[in-house]
């Protein structure tokens, strides 16, 4: 490995880390919070609550389940699709090999729960009206950040190329 990929590569591990630590901090926080009020309920703005519940699904609570052997594939295949994540990101030199970070930092810290808990603790609950999106946790922000901005880079990078080229 050269200087560069070297550098890259713990620049990488540090942002991945950063976004697991953050993520297991603030669920931690939220599961002591529960431990001691026996449940989590807390409104904090209008449109912003923290409200825990366990999902046992995938992203945003999405197909939740209670058979052991689904949960157990689904879990493997969340596993798998982390390390192409990761191995996407050591093979890529452009900025995107950031957003596969903050995405892989995110999917190990709702993979670590999953192993740990059988299920992932969402506590964010946004609402505006009556209409509450799904609760959810720091892990999906950061996944979801890397993902609208790995889609953004292909909209405008790789069509400016595309365009170049004609």
């Amino acid at each position: 490995m050269n200087k560069i990929n070297l550098k890259n590569f713990y620049l990488n591990l540090v942002i991945i880390l950063i976004v697991f630590i953050f993520d297991r901090a603030t669920k931690l926080y939220i599961l002591k919070l529960a431990e001691v009020e026996t449940s989590v309920d807390i409104y904090i703005t209008p449109y912003l609550n923290l409200f825990l519940i366990w999902n046992k699904g995938i992203a945003f609570g999405l197909f939740s389940i209670d058979g052991s052997i689904i949960y157990n594939f689904i879990t493997i295949l969340i596993g798998l699709i982390i390390i192409t994540i990761l191995f996407m990101m050591l093979k890529n030199n452009n900025i995107q090999r950031y957003f596969f970070a903050l995405i892989a930092g995110g999917a190990l810290g709702n993979f670590y729960d999953r192993i740990v808990y059988t299920a992932v603790p969402d506590f964010i609950d946004l609402h505006f009206y009556g209409f509450h999106w799904f609760v959810f946790n720091v892990a999906d922000i950061f996944i979801t950040i890397g993902v609208f901005c790995l889609i953004l880079v292909e909209l405008f990078f790789n069509n400016k190329n595309i365009n170049e080229k004609n």
